[in-house]
Parts: structure tokens; C-alpha cells; sequence
């Protein structure tokens, strides 16, 4: 089950670089989507759950369909490209077995504990 749920993540990368791809976004969109949504981690120098929280507001896919929402009824593809970034971003995290995080720490996701114990 494990190994379907990442392929299921994965697809949804590809789906992603396709959205983006079809809207022709620029090269640097393309690096964005790979590292930008990882800058909410600096959330966690003012602590676990002020970090948590930021990481989980920039990695949640609610948030990213939000934004494609956005983008879509007004019209405004700024707003579609920052939540294609943001959907594919979380896809590769959770295919990567990074989930959302709980206040203990960055290591304790919804998807377990990262790391060796």
C-alpha cells in the first residue's frame, strides 16, 4: 500500500510539471516548485510549533487547490502557477516521505517519524 500511495504522489508531480509546461512558466518556476515552499522551514528558528505551522501552511494540498481555485475563477495566473508549485512541491515531499509536521519536531510528520531511530 505504502509503494501505491507514492506512485500516487508521484503521478501527481508529473501532473504538476505538465500544468506548469501547458501555462508556459518560465525556467525558474520549474526550480521553484522543487525548493521554493521549503523556505517556510526557517519558521522553525521561533521554535517547533510556530516551524510546524509554517511548514504545514506552504506543504498543505488544501492551501494548493486553494490557490488553483483562485487562479482559475479570477483569472489571474499568478495565482494558478503558485498553487500548481504548491500542490506538486507537497506531491514530491509525501513521494519523498516528508509529511505534514507536528509541533515535536520537524521529524514527526502525519506519515511517521523521519529518520533512523
Amino acid at each position: 500500500m505504502k509503494n501505491l500511495l507514492r506512485l500516487e504522489e508521484l503521478f501527481m508531480l508529473v501532473i504538476s510539471l505538465y500544468g506548469l509546461y501547458f501555462l508556459h512558466a518560465a525556467w525558474w518556476v520549474y526550480l521553484l516548485l522543487f525548493i521554493g515552499p521549503d523556505i517556510s522551514m526557517l519558521g522553525y528558528l521561533a521554535g517547533s510549533g510556530v516551524g510546524a505551522a509554517c511548514y504545514n501552511l506552504f506543504h498543505h494540498k488544501g492551501i494548493a487547490v486553494l490557490m488553483i481555485l483562485l487562479g482559475l475563477v479570477s483569472n489571474q495566473q499568478t495565482f494558478l502557477v503558485i498553487g500548481i508549485v504548491l500542490f506538486g512541491h507537497s506531491s514530491m515531499d509525501r513521494f519523498f516521505g516528508y509529511g505534514l509536521k507536528y509541533s515535536e519536531g520537524f521529524k514527526y510528520t502525519h506519515l511517521g517519524k523521519i529518520g533512523k531511530e
